[in-house]
């Protein structure tokens, strides 16, 4: 996997790739057009953010590429990858347990927060993915 030098795109599969943790200055796309939905991404090496019809979807400290995202009402799927470790923070549903399974290996149910934020952290190393499946019970 590579940096997504455009920023957003959709993938073959119907998913989206969003992120380029190269990058030293801010940039962002506005108003992607995803499955009826309208997407936001800003980018750069200290964060990556996602938004989706102006609502968060998905924010990593420090920035990040992230591919195949897939979301359900099941939960939240895809592949990231990073120059060092990242702290992730996902929005679902409020007061919701979910289980979080980060290549293959059950890293435990975590419960959101009032406003539906669930934080986490993954350990990166540059090239290094980390395929990441949030699963609510």
């Amino acid at each position: 996997m590579a940096i997504i030098e455009e920023l957003i795109r959709e993938d073959a599969q119907g998913t989206l790739s969003f992120g380029n943790y190269k990058l030293d200055h801010k940039s962002k796309v506005s108003d992607f057009e995803h499955n009826g939905d309208l997407y936001k991404v800003k980018t750069f090496k200290e964060i990556t953010k996602l938004e989706r019809n102006g609502l968060f979807v998905y924010e990593s400290v420090p920035g990040t590429a992230v591919e195949s995202l897939s979301l359900s009402e099941e939960g939240i799927e895809f592949t990231v990858e990073g120059d060092e470790d990242a702290q992730i923070t996902l929005e679902l549903e409020p007061e919701k347990e979910y289980t979080v399974v980060m290549n293959d290996a059950n890293m435990g149910t975590m419960k959101t927060n009032l406003g539906g934020k669930l934080v986490f952290s993954v350990e990166l190393e540059e090239q290094e993915r980390v395929k990441v499946r949030v699963v609510k019970l």
